[in-house]
């Protein structure tokens, strides 16, 4: 399946091509590389208006501000319910992935349908890669009990910020800066069980403590810890890529063995973003998701 985000007020996909991206954040357009935009370029004029363009040289980059252009160091947009704050950095990210939408709104009702069946039994939910904290929100709105972990001190911080934006500074988070795979070896042996689990692993990257996380050496073990730290009866789980390599069919084979012993349906497919003013799509990534079988 493919899973399509569309234009929003603050959020829009204006053009794609030639390895770029140009979309506008509230007020501000701004270009990037985007290596799976192989085709040609809608309209080459409209991208000479944009407020940023992001250039690499060799392996990092940076920010060009436009031609008689004047922008922010950070600025907030309203998209999928909350609140999340931009800031431009050096890796060409800006603080929101907008196709992560659909999951986010996904995880909220199959939390919200919980709620309401026992309003007095919080769910809890583990968010792990879990970046400036769009699944963190919905859970946290949909009633959640969350706990959030990501490796980058300044990602939490940021997250924390989009929760307070948002109108969820109380919301019953905890904020982790840690390893993921050492942090759930860690909750199985302190015995805590987690009905939601969503994860979206990169392929490369550092712990906090310069651990190593190698995609294609650690994630069987991540997948297996994370079996171990899930409740009896979980709810629901979302597995997501972008730069791994794999494919969907492979996530949903992980789920499939993952979620051997319980009751549910799987669903994979790719993640994508419309653009505007044409039928091309985006494609963001692939998922696959575990959700529980109704009977329960």
């Amino acid at each position: 399946m493919i899973i399509i985000n569309q234009k929003q007020k603050d959020y829009e996909l204006v053009d794609s091509g030639g390895g770029e991206k140009l979309e506008r954040f509230g007020g501000i357009v701004i270009s990037r590389p985007d290596p799976e935009a192989i085709w040609n370029k809608t309209d080459e004029r409209i991208w000479d208006d944009a407020h940023l363009y992001y250039t690499r040289r060799g392996n990092s980059g940076q920010w060009q501000v436009g031609r008689g252009k004047t922008v922010p160091n950070s600025w907030n947009i309203e998209y999928g319910d909350f609140t999340f704050i931009i800031k431009p950095t050096s890796f060409k990210h800006i603080g929101i992935f907008p196709e992560q939408k659909a999951q986010w709104e996904w995880i909220k009702d199959k939390l919200k349908v919980e709620s309401e069946k026992l309003k007095d039994d919080k769910k809890k939910v583990l968010n792990l890669f879990a970046y400036t904290g769009g699944a963190t929100l919905a859970a946290a709105r949909a009633g959640a009990e969350v706990v959030h972990v990501d490796a980058s001190k300044s990602a939490v911080s940021w997250a924390r910020e989009n929760a307070e934006v948002s109108g969820l500074a109380d919301a019953p988070v905890r904020w982790i800066v840690d390893d993921c795979i050492a942090f759930l070896r860690r909750e199985i042996k302190r015995g805590n069980r987690y009905d939601c689990i969503i994860m979206d692993p990169p392929a490369f990257g550092h712990g906090p403590k310069d651990e190593l996380w190698k995609i294609e050496e650690h994630f069987a073990e991540l997948i297996d810890l994370c079996q171990q730290v899930l409740s009896e009866n979980p709810i629901a789980i979302i597995l997501n890529g972008y730069t791994a390599g794999y494919s969907a069919i492979a996530y949903a084979n992980i789920l499939k063995d993952m979620m051997a012993n319980y009751d549910g349906k799987i669903e994979s497919g790719e993640l994508a973003i419309a653009e505007s003013g044409s039928d091309k799509l985006l494609p963001c990534g692939i998922f696959a998701r575990w959700e529980r079988s109704n009977s329960k």
